[in-house]
């Protein structure tokens, strides 16, 4: 095949100069010229090894690409149909958590320092967010925590450039109790196993105290704490098993959850009591018909099978699905999910009040402060925290082993609202609990 012909210099330079200046009408007509060749750099932590990937960090994982993917498409469901952020290429930097709270602080250096990356999304462990918030703030880098549920965080500090786009652990505590009350659930006595740190501990204090409003005559019997990652727990089921508590309470997770319930199950002991687990959906799928029939849990939210039907629940619903081989979004993918909708609502509000230009980490904390914006888990409300700390719609439900159907199903699902199991602003959880969550605005007599 011959070659075409060579255009003359002076045909070269007209259709340079043609080019230039098609290139310029383009830049002048578009909204904002920059965010069209810019890219915007996030990174992304969550477990990717150890006990918590499976069923907890990878779908994180898996939730973040799925939404990028779209996001950068532009085939997001309205108002999320713009390109990417503000019409820049959003780029993940995917980082491991494992590792412990020493190791994250560096990986969350080298991300704002080495990788330049405009925003960090990350964190499923409590103690991990408690090490890597007032680092972020030293560096005046922006950062949003999308999981780790101690209440902690903005209880204990103040910070501008760091935010939680999810509802920290009181909810999940409060709800539960709520949920038995309403029921009616016999809880004279009550056994619990929970983490020894940050999140276990504060999950067992605001489960205590929740008891203590709603079941004031319960007495609490075994009061377990094992270290994160034990993956043994005989001797624990055993002090469960003498206790004989009415219910058994836990806040474990991961492959800690698991783990617990298959040596706990063969024992009886899930049998002669109630067993109450505030944040289980993501080990329905692997666990399947061994976990135990009638358990009652939370998702840390309205996710997954307790999740709302609304349109854009169904498009990230079934698109997760379909992207994963039939395997349904959990808490972690949503809740990830729900902090990248708050980044990209934050960093497109900012850039509507800019000019269009990228926005530093003082605009996007800004924005997003005091932001609402819906997601596949409700609406997300930055209510606590000085504007930095999100509320949402809570589900507790029950499970069932449904065998036509090869799956566990969650029956008497009961949905409470934000300001019904949240503090108010200015009212740290604890002091609400036991003043017997004052303010509550409740949608089910009763509640």
């Amino acid at each position: 095949m011959s070659s075409p012909p060579v255009p003359s210099i002076g045909l070269r330079r007209l259709a340079g100069r043609m080019l230039a200046a098609a290139a310029a009408l383009t830049i002048g007509l578009a909204a904002s010229s920059a965010q069209a060749q810019e890219t915007f750099r996030v990174g992304i932590v969550t477990f990717l090894s150890g006990p918590a990937a499976e069923s907890f960090g990878v779908p994180a994982r898996h939730g973040a690409e799925f939404l990028i993917e779209q996001l950068n498409r532009g085939a997001a469901p309205a108002p999320y149909n713009q390109v990417g952020f503000g019409g820049m290429r959003i780029e993940p930097i995917i980082v491991d958590e494992n590792g412990g709270a020493t190791k994250q602080v560096q990986e969350l250096r080298n991300l704002y320092q080495r990788e330049n990356v405009d925003a960090v999304v990350g964190y499923i462990s409590s103690g991990d967010c408690l090490a890597v918030a007032p680092v972020a703030e030293e560096l005046k880098k922006f950062l949003i925590l999308f999981d780790c549920g101690t209440p902690r965080i903005f209880e204990d500090a103040s910070y501008r450039y760091v935010f939680r786009t999810s509802a920290h652990a009181t909810q999940d505590n409060v709800a539960l109790a709520r949920y038995m009350r309403a029921r009616n659930i016999n809880a004279g006595t009550f056994s619990m196993i929970n983490q020894d740190y940050a999140w276990g501990q504060d999950s067992r204090s605001d489960f205590v105290a929740a008891m203590q409003q709603l079941y004031p005559q319960a007495t609490a019997n075994a009061d377990l704490l094992p270290k994160f990652g034990a993956g043994q727990y005989g001797t624990e089921i055993s002090a469960l098993a003498r206790a004989n508590s009415n219910v058994i309470y836990s806040s474990l997770w991961g492959g800690d959850l698991q783990a617990f319930i298959l040596q706990g199950a063969p024992r009886g002991v899930f049998q002669r009591s109630q067993l109450v687990l505030s944040a289980a959906d993501h080990v329905l799928q692997p666990l399947g018909e061994r976990m135990p029939n009638g358990t009652i849990i939370g998702a840390r939210g309205a996710y997954g099978l307790m999740s709302a039907d609304t349109p854009l629940n169904r498009w990230f619903f079934d698109g997760y699905s379909q992207a994963r081989g039939g395997v349904y979004p959990v808490q972690a993918a949503y809740r990830v999910t729900q902090a990248l909708l708050g980044l990209k609502a934050a960093v497109e509000k900012a850039m509507a009040a800019n000019g269009g230009k990228k926005p530093t980490p003082e605009q996007l904390a800004d924005a997003l402060r005091g932001l609402e914006w819906d997601s596949p888990g409700g609406l997300i409300q930055m209510k606590l925290g000085n504007g930095h700390q999100a509320i949402q719609t809570m589900a507790i439900g029950r499970t069932r082993w449904d065998a036509a159907r090869r799956q566990v199903v969650i029956e008497d699902i009961q949905r409470f609202a934000a300001e019904c199991v949240n503090p108010p602003a200015n009212m740290r959880s604890q002091d609400w609990i036991k003043a017997g969550f004052p303010g509550a605005k409740c949608d089910t007599p009763g509640n």
